[in-house]
């Protein structure tokens, strides 16, 4: 996705009544990704300014629909503790990205999280993915299921009747899982490499934009991002 238009989502408001006063200067987030979508293995759209093409219904359409399940290892938005905290972004990147906008995002809060870690979640998710969407929306849900090891990994949300990712290591030449270097995610400066895992399942479950698919992308990711870089201005999208 190249030459990204940036947008604050300012918190995902509709989550929290008002916005918060001012932003903190100092806040930091190292989370991991157990992230699935509708493209083959490994999805082009970081490489290219549309996704795949896929035939529906008798017709070729492009389309990227993914889930992402996020837990964040480290993490604060000045004194609000953001460790442990989960969410999970379900949506469509749509048929062409180039200019920046995307289809359509969910953004579902785990329902252990305070208001004040999902303000603050929603403020550097405006970092992380510094896109227009023609929809977005947030939730609240129960996301009860999130393992992984080097063989596998499994996310639920709300026992898998909302949505569900899980992933099988791609074989390499030995043991180890097989990852991808030196590829930018999103808007943040820094992540450990995509840990190649195509997906078993990648479903979300509910209303009229519902999907699944099987053995198309999947993978795992650790991406860390804090308030100096943007400071600096290291975050810049996709590449």
């Amino acid at each position: 996705m190249r030459k990204i238009i940036f947008l604050s989502m300012i918190a995902l408001l509709g989550v929290t009544a008002g916005h918060t006063a001012a932003s903190p200067s100092d806040w930091a987030m190292n989370a991991t990704a157990i992230e699935a979508c509708s493209c083959p293995h490994f999805c082009m759209c970081y490489f290219n300014s549309h996704p795949a093409s896929h035939h529906d219904h008798g017709k070729a359409e492009h389309y990227c629909k993914f889930n992402n399940a996020y837990k964040v290892n480290k993490g604060h938005y000045g004194a609000t503790n953001l460790t442990g905290a989960k969410f999970w972004v379900t949506g469509d990147l749509g048929s062409d990205f180039s200019q920046g906008q995307m289809d359509w995002a969910l953004v579902t809060f785990d329902k252990a999280t305070t208001p004040e870690q999902r303000q603050a979640i929603g403020e550097i998710l405006g970092h992380v993915f510094p896109v227009k969407w023609k929809s977005f929306n947030t939730a609240e849900g129960d996301i009860d299921t999130w393992t992984f090891d080097k063989n596998q990994a499994h996310a639920t949300l709300n026992g898998g009747k909302t949505a569900e990712v899980k992933l099988k290591r791609f074989q390499g030449m030995t043991d180890e899982p097989a990852v991808l270097k030196n590829v930018k995610y999103w808007g943040t400066p820094r992540n450990d490499g995509f840990v190649m895992m195509p997906n078993e399942i990648e479903t979300y479950r509910e209303g009229e934009k519902a999907f699944e698919f099987k053995g198309t992308n999947g993978f795992m990711l650790t991406f860390d991002m804090n308030s100096k870089d943007v400071a600096s201005g290291h975050s810049s999208g996709m590449q």
